[in-house]
Parts: C-alpha cells; sequence; structure tokens
C-alpha cells in the first residue's frame, strides 16, 4: 500500500524528470533553429570566402575560415544585398557568389554617408567620396500596427535625408524596450544594436544592426553624419546637404 510520504516523492520525482526533459527538449529545438554555416567546403576556402567578404566591405572580422557570430553576420548581409535566399549557409554555391561578386556601389556619391536600403535591408556606410567601407545586415520597421501607452502606432521607418542628431554610449531605456549605442536620426527613432536582428523588417520604426558592430558603427556616426533611407521609389539624395557642408568647413578655414 502506497503512504502519503511514498506518493509524494513519486510525485516530486516525476516532476524533475519533467522538467528535464522539458530543459531538454528545449535545448535540443534551440540547436535546430542555429543557422547552418558550413558545407562541405575546406578550412582554405572558407578564409578565401571571407577574405572577400573583408575586400567588399562585409567585415567577417578575422580571416581564419570559421565561420562565427561576426562572419555570419556579413554573409548575411551579402545574401541580403545580392537578393539571395538568406540562409545563413555558406556551401559551394555561396562561395562560388561570393568569388565572383562585385563590391557593393552606394546610391549616392561623392560624400561621406550612410545609406539603409529597405528593400534589402542593409546598412551601407560610405568614405568621404561615397565609396562603401562598410555593410552591415539590418531590420526596420515592419510596417504594422502595434498599441503602446493606450494607443495605436505604425511600425514605420521614414524614407528622406536625414542628419544623425544625438547619440548615447551603452544602453539606453525607451519607452519600446533597450537601446544599445542608440544613434537617433528622427523623432526618437535611432540607428543602435539589438540582440535581435531578423532578415526581414520587423522593429517599431529604429534601425537595428547586429550587437557585434554597434559600438563601432556609433564611433563611424558622429553628430551630424547624413543618413539617406530608401526604398525602391522614395530616393533622395543629399550632395546639395554635402556641398553646403563643405563650403562652411572652407570658410571656417579660412
Amino acid at each position: 500500500m502506497t503512504t502519503p510520504k511514498r506518493l509524494a516523492f513519486c510525485l516530486a520525482a516525476s516532476l524533475l524528470f519533467l522538467n528535464a526533459s522539458d530543459i531538454s527538449a528545449r535545448m535540443n529545438a534551440d540547436k535546430k533553429k542555429q543557422r547552418p554555416v558550413a558545407d562541405s567546403l575546406s578550412r582554405g576556402e572558407m578564409k578565401q570566402a571571407e577574405a572577400r567578404l573583408a575586400e567588399m566591405g562585409y567585415a567577417p572580422g578575422r580571416v581564419d575560415g570559421v565561420i562565427d557570430g561576426v562572419a555570419l553576420n556579413a554573409l548575411i548581409a551579402f545574401q541580403k544585398w545580392e537578393s539571395r535566399g538568406v540562409t545563413g549557409r555558406l556551401n559551394r554555391e555561396e562561395f562560388q557568389a561570393i568569388m565572383s561578386a562585385r563590391t557593393p556601389q552606394s546610391r549616392d556619391s561623392g560624400y561621406r554617408h550612410v545609406e539603409v536600403d529597405l528593400e534589402r535591408q542593409v546598412l551601407l556606410m560610405t568614405d568621404r567620396n561615397g565609396k562603401v567601407e562598410r555593410i552591415l545586415p539590418v531590420s526596420t520597421g515592419s510596417n504594422k500596427r502595434y498599441n503602446h501607452d493606450g494607443r495605436t502606432d505604425l511600425a514605420y521607418t521614414p524614407r528622406g535625408r536625414f542628419r544623425i542628431y544625438a547619440k548615447l554610449s551603452g544602453w539606453k531605456r525607451s519607452s519600446l524596450g533597450l537601446l544599445y549605442y542608440p544613434n537617433y536620426f528622427s523623432d526618437g527613432l535611432a540607428i543602435h544594436g539589438n540582440p535581435s536582428v531578423p532578415d526581414d523588417p520587423q522593429s517599431h520604426g529604429c534601425v537595428r544592426v547586429p550587437m557585434s558592430a554597434a559600438a563601432e558603427i556609433s564611433r563611424m556616426l558622429p553628430v551630424g553624419t547624413i543618413l539617406l533611407i530608401y526604398d525602391q521609389r522614395s530616393f533622395v539624395s543629399a550632395r546639395d546637404w554635402a556641398a553646403a557642408d563643405r563650403q562652411r568647413e572652407d570658410a571656417n578655414i579660412r
């Protein structure tokens, strides 16, 4: 005959077993969600791919033939820019595509600025001549309605030309969540690091960049930096802004 104490013990043991099984199942599910990153390539070929990605501005990190998180972001940015399937897999087909690809070109040229291509979901940083020197995957506004503080808003990333008007180091708490190294460009919207940078638009309107790049990108975006955000129908140049900036700089030098 089962005593109450023995019954309680058996019940506790069963719960512990179920909890352990549940934890194990979740861990296995998380493993399955991880992106496969390499497929039948030699270490030397993987190093070649990383080196070529670095030459084109995708910044894969150390060229060592190891596809870590930084290299994975570079691969995803490449797949987005080239309008390929965003698989995160470096297989033979992707290797050949990388080795034969051309360096991305910015939509505007002749001055230092940043571009966010909403169609491709990438961010491009240029040098003083408008030549692309860094490319990152991003996630922008989802264009969906959401409820916040008792009102309904649209998760929208505005198109047009902007300037970085303020920035902060480290974490900043906003009413919609935490922002890492935010660089503000319009009404509280910012380019900022986030642990989640989906392949498609999923933000409330900000431009999310990978956490591993957030601090470096912030250093490359001083206040006053010109930012162009566009889709296929909404591109606006800021060459006149850049020309006015140069005139002011020349006047100050004199």
